[in-house]
């Protein structure tokens, strides 16, 4: 791999825009893909969220947790382009998975702690328990997402 700029260079050469919208894609799949009573209350919860703010809330919260999210992921993508950035970021990241969710959860954690909605803590809160399993699941997408913009 011949790219050894930082992921928050690579992401912040993208389209803004276009990069927000593939992770609010991201986000909507991975949201639809759940099943079972979790699955409902995952989806329920999300419904709601998505309503707020005429219906761009996840947009805006996708925007406004992005370099946070960059920044959490940019050390492990580090260690990525340090070991020869070969067997592509996905599979790098499912090797890193325990510390890639810890890292995005934290970032999360804090947000909904610091929140001034009280539909968005109090919906995180009754979804946090469950979060971790499904920011790992997610994980190969976010592998795939980075990977496109590389």
């Amino acid at each position: 791999m011949s790219d050894t700029r930082s992921l928050k260079e690579v992401l912040a050469a993208a389209d803004r825009t276009k990069l927000v919208d593939d992770v609010v894609r991201l986000i909507d799949e991975e949201v639809s893909r759940k099943g079972g009573v979790t699955g409902l209350a995952l989806k329920g919860g999300y419904a709601v969220v998505k309503k707020l703010k005429g219906g761009r809330m996840i947009h805006l919260a996708a925007n406004n947790l992005l370099d946070d999210f960059t920044d959490a992921i940019d050390k492990i993508y580090e260690k990525f382009l340090g070991e020869g950035g070969t067997g592509g970021f996905t599979a790098f990241l499912a090797r890193h998975e325990g510390e890639a969710t810890q890292a995005l959860l934290g970032i999360t954690d804090a947000r909904a702690k610091n929140s001034d909605h009280g539909v968005l803590r109090k919906t995180y809160e009754k979804l946090r328990p469950q979060a971790e399993k499904h920011v790992k699941e997610a994980l190969p997408g976010v592998g795939r997402l980075v990977t496109r913009y590389m």
